[in-house]
């Protein structure tokens, strides 16, 4: 077999390898050259693992003896780089890490290793994670594989491009903001954002601490659902703390809305959701165009509970340093040092960060309280299909919004804390991907991905790039 390998699902690959059809090494090394042959045009893969093939060599090793093996056994994946991958450099896209290497993994990076995957590079981001472009002084900008003048998006950026374009079956990102579902959404392919809690967030930079641990999420990324869900089992707490997943055959009710009070969405957007929505009718679900509660507030609250904590944190990361900051971190800079002026200021924003948590408590069990006769919710990922380098604002339905606004829709359930997975729903005119967004409760991530899945297969999912 060829590189017609690489454009094999991470499941297929698992099993071919499980039933010795095909070697680890052929596997890795099959990758190795499209990253060789395709990534100096996408920039996506930043950092290669020197011991990949050795760990190829293992692995085979291990099926010659007939040794009990994981899931993911001899299966080449990537990281984002923000994530700790011991013995590779972990930059999270900043000067200040340039020549930073890990010395431990993350925990879900182990889970990764322990069910037997093959980290085989690190995928490019926006500096510390803070954009929805991923561009850096250390590794320049990643390149979208459908559109090379076009944004791959970020945070995960990297990771998406380097899945779309087969450089890696899968991988996993972080997600604050829409970081995994937005580039999921730019690049055709699907990503995960698990309940808040369900998956260890240890080995990030910036570390996942205080009022960030109530939204952000490390989720798996991959170019079929089925491969989200073979991440997310390995990966993922086996306990939830609260909830529980449901069947989805059991309750086959939803709402789907294009209009957060928020943001405007263009007439594609609009489009691929109900496309979606009519995938979904025809499979004898029960659903209905309805906002659901609360949504209007995730903007505004995401700001209200977030921005301050990453602005602190990005203030004493640089402090001395600010001139290695690029454009991104460097406005956000500028901003806090404005904000944090004086002791009065420090006080107000304590205060309102206080203030924000309880809002958000109180918007949050609104909606879950709704959502016990809507489990599912069909909703756009943002504004708009990715745009063009550098951009910085979106003219859409005749309206000039910010590129962040415009994708309060994912931002949203950060807020809350809810699971969302984004999924492939066609193309635009201009033949770029875009995807929806399907969300749901607390731990009902099984449920948000067989609702993925339905999507998926009625309207074709991922297509490999001409590239």
């Amino acid at each position: 077999m060829s590189n017609d390998l690489t454009g094999l699902s991470a499941t297929e690959l698992a099993r071919l390898i499980r039933l010795r059809t095909v070697s680890p090494i052929e596997v890795v090394e099959t990758h190795l050259r499209r990253i060789d042959q395709i990534n100096p045009s996408l920039n996506a893969i930043v950092t290669l693992a020197d011991d990949a093939i050795d760990r190829a060599r293992a692995a085979e090793a291990r099926l010659s003896r007939r040794d009990q093996v994981g899931p993911l056994h001899g299966l080449p994946l990537t990281i984002k780089d923000t994530i700790d991958a011991k013995g590779l450099r972990m930059t999270s896209g900043s000067s200040l890490l340039a020549h930073n290497v890990a010395d431990r993994d993350a925990t879900a990076v182990a889970r990764l290793k322990s069910a037997g995957a093959i980290i085989i590079g690190k995928t490019n981001v926006a500096e510390m994670a803070a954009y929805y472009e991923s561009d850096n002084r250390v590794f320049g900008r990643t390149n979208n594989p459908y559109d090379l003048n076009r944004t791959a998006g970020g945070s995960s950026g990297g990771e998406a491009a380097a899945i779309a374009a087969c450089l890696s079956p899968a991988g996993i990102g972080s997600d604050l903001a829409g970081s995994v579902r937005l580039p999921a959404h730019f690049c055709g392919i699907a990503a995960l954002k698990p309940t808040s809690g369900r998956v260890p967030v240890d080995g990030h930079t910036p570390v996942v601490a205080g009022p960030l641990l109530l939204g952000d999420s490390f989720g798996p990324m991959a170019r079929t659902v089925d491969d989200l869900m073979l991440l997310f089992d390995v990966i993922a707490d086996k306990q939830p703390n609260e909830g529980a997943d449901q069947d989805v055959d059991s309750d086959r009710h939803a709402v789907w809305y294009v209009d957060d009070g928020v943001s405007p969405v263009d007439e594609e957007t609009a489009r691929a959701v109900q496309r979606s929505v009519a995938v979904l009718s025809d499979a004898g679900w029960k659903i209905k165009q309805e906002t659901p509660p609360a949504v209007s507030k995730g903007f505004e609250l995401w700001r209200n509970l977030f921005s301050a904590y990453v602005a602190n944190q990005f203030a004493e990361a640089y402090r001395g340093r600010e001139d290695e900051a690029g454009p991104q971190v460097a406005a956000i800079l500028g901003r806090n040092r404005k904000t944090n002026a004086s002791r009065e200021a420090r006080i107000d924003s304590a205060e309102n960060l206080a203030s924000a948590i309880v809002e958000r408590e109180r918007r949050r069990e609104e909606l879950l309280r709704w959502m016990k006769r809507t489990p599912i919710i069909i909703a756009p990922v943002g504004a708009t299909s990715a745009w063009l380098h550098g951009t910085q604002r979106l003219e859409v339905n005749k309206q000039s919004i910010s590129v962040f606004r415009a994708f309060s829709y994912s931002q949203t359930f950060n807020v809350f804390g809810f699971p969302s997975v984004a999924v492939p729903a066609g193309r635009t005119a201009e033949g770029l991907p875009i995807g929806v967004q399907i969300i749901g409760r607390p731990f009902a991530e099984h449920a948000v991905l067989s609702v993925a899945s339905l999507i998926e297969q009625g309207l074709g999912g991922w297509s490999v790039p001409a590239l």
